[in-house]
């Protein structure tokens, strides 16, 4: 049974989670500069919360099927909406930010889905 007193803690360790990777990943493709650091933690901090409640509250309400439905529509929604973000603030540009933001986003979005199923 999901315990819906947790949903605070589970939204804090994806946020940090997502920061980690995505940041992480960031630096590894070139983001340098401390300011688009900070805009790629920013997007983060935005777009994750939303995704991760509307995700628990449809998963909690809606069958299986509906639940991955959504899911898929709230990370196209999060890398268009990181997509925009990047395009109109990030200063690194070796990477498109429509491409930035997805390749960030299927990486934690991976590496969540890796440590939800063998370690958490």
């Amino acid at each position: 049974m999901f315990n819906i007193a947790l949903i605070p803690f589970y939204m804090a360790r994806a946020l940090l989670l997502t920061i980690v990777f995505e940041t992480g990943l960031a630096l590894i493709l070139g983001v340098r500069k401390k300011r688009d650091i900070a805009v790629v933690v920013l997007a983060q901090a935005v777009t994750n919360p939303v995704l991760v409640i509307t995700a628990v509250i449809i998963n909690l309400r809606f069958d299986i099927t509906v639940y991955y439905i959504a899911l898929a529509a709230l990370e196209i929604s999060a890398v268009a909406a990181e997509g925009f973000i990047y395009k109109s603030v990030l200063d690194y540009k070796k990477i498109n930010p429509f491409l930035l933001s997805l390749v960030l986003n299927a990486f934690s979005f991976t590496a969540g889905q890796i440590l939800n199923s063998f370690v958490f």
